[in-house]
């Protein structure tokens, strides 16, 4: 247990010594240690889902996703450390306003990734629809990339037709034919029953109708056979392209797919929108949470002190850069002093040289007088 508190005064960034001094001031940075380190875990286990969405594996996410966590765990213990109580209440707030932001913008981070694990199956079904819109949008762009299919397939119906008509053509001859030999009185029938001239007529435009069916069929078949296999060919040719964009297709589920996706299922429903907001300002109070405290909570004995041993560090570097000073202005002085000392007896013993040379001169002088 004991270990536990001491990790967790860790990620609170107190000083260790300081904080044995001040019991009362365990528990409220137990709760605040506590708080950083579960941001950190949270953001490394948003990371390893985004990192694996995008590697698609599991030890570089598992490695990025350490990392990632070591510096949000990092920051936030950075920002709680870093903050100091005061006397003035405003001036706290004032100077905590850049952590805020900054801990708003982490906390939309890392709520990011774990929004698209929390919705993962509404995310899957939106990107399953789009996918089937993506395959619709491929095979149109196909098809419209081989007008020879739509060609032969006119041909082929038109071939068809062509039969299809003769057929018809052929069953009308037949109908008359019929009505002829019965007795029916119809606009090209005589109404007389039995095989008379008209019904022979009749029998004979049959018979020339139905050869020539056999004959157009039989053409005609043999033609669509040769259609169908080009069309086949054709269609091989666009399967096979389709073919190559369907692992584009399939792989539509990356990351920024999934955002967009995320968006989407917001923008469609009201109750997607809520929940994403709910989960965002989870997150913010999460994050800015140890901020609160200390701005919330009273001056401690722990900031007494921990000010206190500032001061105190403050005031020894003052004392030692007093006497630094002090002791520099001394050796600064007495080499002054020396300097000028040693130059006066060195201009007082030139001057003796030069008196010394002027009688000398002088001397020499008077002599050479005597002597003339």
């Amino acid at each position: 247990m004991q270990v536990l508190t001491r990790f967790f005064w860790f990620c609170s960034g107190a000083n260790f010594s300081i904080l044995q001094k001040a019991p009362t001031e365990s528990n409220k940075y137990l709760g605040i240690g506590a708080t950083v380190f579960f941001t950190g875990f949270f953001a490394a286990l948003a990371g390893f889902y985004a990192l694996y969405t995008v590697f698609q594996s599991w030890w570089i996410a598992l490695v990025f996703a350490l990392l990632w966590g070591a510096m949000i765990f990092n920051l936030d213990r950075f920002i709680v450390s870093s903050m100091r109580k005061k006397e003035q209440g405003w001036s706290e707030w004032r100077l905590a306003l850049p952590r805020l932001a900054l801990a708003l913008l982490l906390a939309v981070v890392i709520s990011k990734p774990l929004e698209l694990k929390l919705f993962e199956r509404e995310i899957n079904r939106k990107l399953d629809e789009q996918k089937i819109a993506f395959i619709k949008q491929s095979k149109d762009s196909l098809a419209k990339g081989f007008p020879e299919i739509q060609a032969l397939e006119t041909e082929k119906e038109a071939l068809k037709k062509e039969v299809h008509q003769a057929r018809t053509f052929r069953d009308k001859l037949q109908q008359e034919y019929d009505a002829e030999r019965f007795g029916e009185k119809t606009a090209s029938t005589s109404g007389k029953i039995g095989l008379g001239t008209n019904a022979k007529k009749k029998e004979q435009q049959l018979d020339a109708a139905q050869e020539d069916l056999k004959a157009l069929s039989a053409r005609n078949d043999m033609r669509m056979q040769k259609l169908e296999v080009q069309i086949e060919e054709f269609r091989a040719k666009r399967q096979l392209e389709f073919e190559k964009q369907v692992p584009g297709i399939d792989g539509f589920d990356g990351f920024a797919a999934r955002m967009d996706g995320l968006a989407k299922l917001t923008e469609e429903s009201e109750a997607m929108a809520t929940a994403e907001l709910f989960l965002v300002l989870l997150f913010i109070a999460i994050e800015t949470a140890p901020i609160f405290v200390k701005l919330i909570s009273t001056r401690g004995p722990y900031d007494e002190l921990l000010e206190l041993h500032e001061d105190q560090v403050k005031l020894y570097k003052n004392e030692k850069w007093q006497r630094a000073s002090g002791e520099s202005e001394a050796r600064l002085s007495y080499f002054k002093a020396t300097h000028f000392y040693a130059s006066e007896l060195a201009a007082a013993s030139i001057n003796a040289e030069n008196e010394q040379k002027s009688e000398l001169s002088k001397k020499r002088a008077i002599g050479k007088m005597e002597n003339r």
